[in-house]
């Protein structure tokens, strides 16, 4: 199943990113039926993915849902994912109501500092044998 995408909601990530493999983690810890896979936009998959999805030009600057045959960016995806989380995460989904342009803004602000707050890996994450297989290799 490793590399297979059908049927599955996948996260494109900046891998180098400290700030997204945390989220890649909190999604892990709070999915534990696993119905988010993973992969890095630094990846060969990655960027398969991406430019499949014709996302070559974002790449790496957003998180990315591939979900049902769309894709969602930005808050779109963080809630779309929020609302599939176990625990209270899901009443997050609420801020769908505002439109989209105000939640883009916020997002966007973390975004373009989230390497000068949280710092930039040298290289993208390996995934334990734990949660090995919710990666696309």
């Amino acid at each position: 199943m490793v590399g297979d995408t059908t049927g599955s909601r996948v996260i494109l990530f900046d891998g180098e990113c400290r700030l997204c493999n945390g989220a890649v983690a909190f999604i892990i810890h709070r999915d534990p039926h696993g119905q988010f896979r993973f992969s890095p936009f630094q990846s060969p998959k990655g960027r398969m993915l991406a430019e499949k999805a014709g996302l070559e030009d974002i790449a790496g600057g957003t998180l990315v849902l591939l979900e049902d045959g769309k894709s969602y960016f930005r808050s779109d995806a963080a809630l779309r994912i929020a609302r599939r989380l176990t625990g209270l995460w899901p009443l997050l989904y609420v801020f769908m109501i505002i439109p989209r342009p105000i939640r883009d803004l916020v997002y966007d602000c973390i975004a373009h500092r989230r390497y000068k707050w949280f710092g930039k890996k040298d290289s993208c994450m390996v995934p334990g044998r734990d949660i090995r297989d919710r990666f696309i290799e």
